[in-house]
């Protein structure tokens, strides 16, 4: 049909393929089965000039070039390493590893605390398959996740199937049934809330913000503050060999210089010590990777060089808490690599593997040999009823201390980790850590407790304020996530400030989801002083990052 309607109309006076004479019927026909033969004839009455507007309208499309379809000789790597994943990362992180955890249950433990963990965990791995298998990467929604299945979700319910937690349950068993419901809503509600990020206006998303880059001048003033903030920290314990020790030997240091009893004190000192050096090396990691230009400056390479040797002292993973080594390779590793898949894939999936088998084993590091504990694991979940997993039992716990009569704190507990600068000599009612309280109230000897996030938004605001809370913050992780995905992992500036900042609040998530905040909000506040510092919205050529 298409080859009839693309020469001249009968009786339009067009010379056609024929000389001129009108195609008979059954030629149509014949022209119409056989395509190259019409084919021919198109090309014959398109070479024939005529007048007519129509005729030229016509051979001006058939001469109009086609623009060839290209078949890709392989699909994209994206797309490769999606299928590839997809269906055995499911099945795994959902279906094999929690179910083989609760296969070695006894029948008499299956009970609706069981049941229900048992759904969480599969919950939070569903969900951390999903920021797996994401085709734009999302940093922070994927370690909140990741530490969700973790933590919350497998540890757990190895704990439940083996009868042993890290921690003593002080309460009854329906207190620990709370527990792991307000987490599984706590799930929901933080789902509630990325959803709800992607309804924003469209005017909203479209309005042009100012772009926040680094000044490079204040960059340079930053990493001579970091040169001298870790600095002083070294020569506080005598140099750097007590950072290859232990941290016991580091708090013994503490201890000796007096520090030991101001909590706000010691966050000072160990914060100015390590956060300055660990922001300008992602600072300056960032713009070595993006511009060739400073790859060849020694005033860049150098002063880079001497930050990789301070945070291998001060933020090595011998001498500092295990979270905080989380924060300092996943923010490495996020940075160094801003545009790789594979990477922030293999970060998520490997982190559950290396969270199950290697975490609980890097414990030797916190004592020396005197007070080292040797690992006895009569059973593969062993490690999992560690210490570093206590985020739902004591969730049970603090149930359980509200409801022996002390009620919520009702803001107080958040404003005072918000407010961690101000001296309890001023502020007297200031509250106690959540895990270092809960822990006093159950005869603890040890009281560096954890209270993950739940808890502090329990303690304070009862369930529907926790739920709010984890609403808003699933909120703000998507809209992070997404700006990020728009605007800083796809700049090539060297000096956009969000193409740093994010990667490094998805390694601090580990901090602030285990908690207690109020002790990690110290190094937060560091962090805001050292981005206020570089951070300008109004760049001036000369002083841009190239």
């Amino acid at each position: 049909m298409a080859d009839q309607t693309d020469g001249p109309r009968p009786g339009a006076g067009g010379d056609g393929g024929d000389g001129g004479a009108r195609v008979p019927l059954d030629e149509t026909v014949q022209i119409r089965m056989a395509p190259l033969a019409a084919k021919a004839a198109r090309r014959a009455r398109a070479a024939t000039p005529d007048p007519s507007p129509t005729a030229t309208a016509t051979a001006t499309r058939v001469r109009r070039p086609i623009t060839p379809f290209v078949i890709p000789k392989s699909p994209a790597p994206r797309a490769v390493l999606s299928r590839a994943l997809a269906v055995p990362l499911v099945v795994a992180l959902v279906f094999v590893l929690p179910l083989a955890v609760a296969g070695r249950s006894q029948p008499d433990v299956r009970d609706a605390v069981f049941w229900l963990q048992l759904a969480t965990t599969c919950y939070a791995g569903a969900r951390l398959s999903a920021m797996v298998l994401a085709t734009r990467r999302r940093l922070i929604q994927g370690t909140v996740w990741l530490f969700c299945y973790v933590a919350m979700g497998v540890a757990p319910l190895a704990q439940i199937v083996l009868e042993q937690t890290p921690t003593p349950v002080v309460g009854t068993r329906g207190d620990f049934t709370m527990a792991v419901a307000l987490v599984l809503a706590g799930f929901v509600a933080f789902d509630v809330g990325a959803l709800l990020s992607r309804h924003a206006s469209e005017a909203r998303l479209s309005r042009p913000r100012p772009v926040a880059s680094v000044n490079k001048r204040r960059l340079y003033l930053l990493v001579i503050f970091a040169y001298a903030g870790s600095a002083l920290l070294i020569a506080s314990f005598g140099g750097p060999a007590p950072f290859f020790g232990s941290r016991q030997a580091i708090s013994d240091e503490l201890t000796a210089g007096g520090t030991s009893d101001s909590q706000v004190g010691s966050a000072f000192l160990r914060g100015f010590g390590t956060v300055p050096a660990l922001l300008a090396l992602l600072m300056m990691t960032r713009w070595l990777v993006v511009s060739r230009r400073a790859r060849r400056q020694p005033a860049v390479v150098l002063p880079w060089a001497g930050l990789v040797l301070i945070n291998a002292i001060v933020n090595n993973p011998i001498s500092n808490p295990r979270y905080w080594f989380l924060t300092v390779a996943f923010a490495l590793l996020f940075t160094a690599f801003p545009r790789s898949p594979v990477v922030y894939r293999a970060a998520l999936a490997g982190g559950v593997a290396l969270a199950v088998l290697l975490f609980p084993f890097a414990d030797k590091f916190r004592y020396d040999e005197g007070g080292r504990k040797q690992t006895q694991s009569g059973s593969v979940l062993e490690p999992l009823v560690m210490k570093d997993y206590d985020q739902t039992v004591m969730f049970a716990n603090t149930i359980s201390y509200v409801d022996s009569g002390t009620g919520h704190t009702y803001g107080k507990q958040l404003a005072s980790s918000a407010f961690f600068f101000v001296p309890r000599s001023v502020w007297e009612d200031k509250q106690l850590d959540s895990g270092v309280k809960v822990g006093t109230w159950m005869g603890m000897t040890n009281v560096n407790l954890s209270s993950p996030l739940w808890t502090e938004l329990w303690l304070d605001f009862g369930p529907l304020g926790m739920a709010g809370g984890l609403l808003l913050v699933g909120y703000a992780a998507a809209r992070t996530d997404r700006r990020f995905a728009e605007s800083g992992h796809m700049s090539r500036d060297p000096g956009n400030v969000m193409a740093t900042v994010v990667p490094l609040i998805a390694g601090y998530s580990f901090i602030l989801l285990r908690g207690p905040l109020l002790q990690a909000t110290g190094r937060i506040g560091i962090a805001v002083l050292c981005l206020a510092l570089v951070t300008t919205f109004r760049p001036e050529e000369r002083k841009r990052l190239r």
